[in-house]
């Protein structure tokens, strides 16, 4: 199935906790303008009225042509797979819980699917942005592998992820896969790691070390940072190092349990040049047991994808011949272990409208298949 020369048609919905972004997806792309209004987050009834008429619109503007499905992304926790959310942080009004999806599809006809962002950010990362061209570097380069495994993770107002294992969403068996936020803090321990690697950790971090009393923006700490801009120099780059530093060593916890590749979305990933090199660093670096004997921190070694000679050598495979044992046989095989890591190819946004399209016309075929089996 090429979603991308498919011709039918999904509603979606970016729902954050200030506003509502509606839109129609066909063949993965936008094919309406973009609706905005008012998530409404305090007023359960505002709400869950918004969220009907915001699809209602979209309906209006697609026809004479109609959707086969509803999917989008909506903060958790919740029970995604019976379209359940259950008292979302930045949605007190749901406390108690919402049948979302049943609504939806009672209300539109519509099959319904709701899913987490982070995990339908990584899934469009594996359909349409850092995975394929992963995987087109491995044909260019006649290297028989294929990486079929995805970590995608966002840092923004929070720290975000999504795990995508053969090319399938895992959700896990509680819709609760990828909880990265809830991760223990390296610096920190007695803390979670998103209070680090978010908006609200730079700043915090900027501030402790500079000792200054006014709240900047991350924008502002970064441009200190490299220079385009007035202001402790020294802080913003230790600021951003402290950052770095969390992530990656929840990134390696990460790894070393799903080994796959790795994409960085978030509005703070604009902020990769002094991120990522520093990412790169931790996760190439070793660990120790009790005898003090070195070990690398995570099992293969991690490669930059925003370098062009880190991207170009991570593909340089050295291959290794040994003999099979009672025979005069040779095999070949790679000998070391790698791991791609970049950041987001498609945009946040683009890359969870482009899963939730996914998601519902795979949906689709599943229930086309059952039909005929009937």
């Amino acid at each position: 199935m090429n979603i991308f020369q498919d011709e039918r048609i999904v509603l979606t919905l970016d729902a954050g906790g200030t506003n509502f972004v509606f839109s129609a997806l066909k063949g993965g792309e936008p094919i309406t303008p973009l609706i905005t209004s008012p998530s409404n987050s305090t007023d359960l009834k505002k709400c869950l009225e918004t969220i009907i008429n915001g699809f209602k619109e979209v309906e209006e503007l697609l026809l004479p042509e109609k959707a086969i499905a509803i999917s989008f992304a909506f903060p958790g926790p919740a029970e995604y797979k019976r379209g359940i959310i259950i008292n979302p942080p930045n949605f007190p009004s749901f406390n108690g819980g919402v049948a979302l999806g049943p609504m939806l599809e009672d209300y539109f006809n519509l099959p319904t699917y709701i899913n987490n962002d982070g995990d339908l950010f990584t899934y469009g990362e594996a359909i349409g942005g850092f995975l394929p061209e992963v995987n087109k570097g491995f044909k260019d380069f006649e290297i028989g592998k294929e990486f079929k495994n995805l970590i995608g993770v966002t840092i923004g107002t929070g720290f975000g992820a999504g795990i995508v294992i053969n090319n399938q969403i895992c959700g896990g068996d509680n819709s609760a896969g990828g909880e990265i936020w809830l991760m223990r803090n390296l610096l920190e321990p007695e803390i979670i790691v998103e209070e680090s690697v978010s908006v609200r950790g730079i700043q915090y971090y900027y501030k402790e070390i500079s000792t200054e009393s006014a709240a900047l923006s991350p924008r502002d700490i970064f441009e200190i940072a490299i220079g385009e801009k007035e202001g402790n120099r020294d802080a913003a780059v230790k600021a951003y190092n402290e950052v770095a530093q969390v992530a990656a060593e929840a990134l390696a916890n990460a790894i070393t349990m799903i080994d796959g590749a790795v994409v960085i979305g978030g509005g703070i990933a604009g902020s990769s040049s002094l991120l990522l090199p520093q990412i790169l660093k931790h996760l190439n670096s070793n660990i120790e047991n009790r005898k003090r004997k070195k070990f690398s921190r995570i099992v293969s070694k991690a490669f930059s994808f925003e370098e062009e000679k880190s991207k170009q050598e991570f593909y340089n495979r050295a291959t290794k011949k040994i003999e099979i044992p009672f025979s005069s046989r040779k095999i070949e095989f790679l000998e070391d272990k790698r791991i791609p890591v970049g950041i987001s190819r498609l945009g946040t946004n683009n890359a969870t409208m482009l899963g939730a399209y996914a998601v519902a016309l795979a949906k689709a075929e599943k229930g086309v298949r059952k039909k005929e089996k009937v």
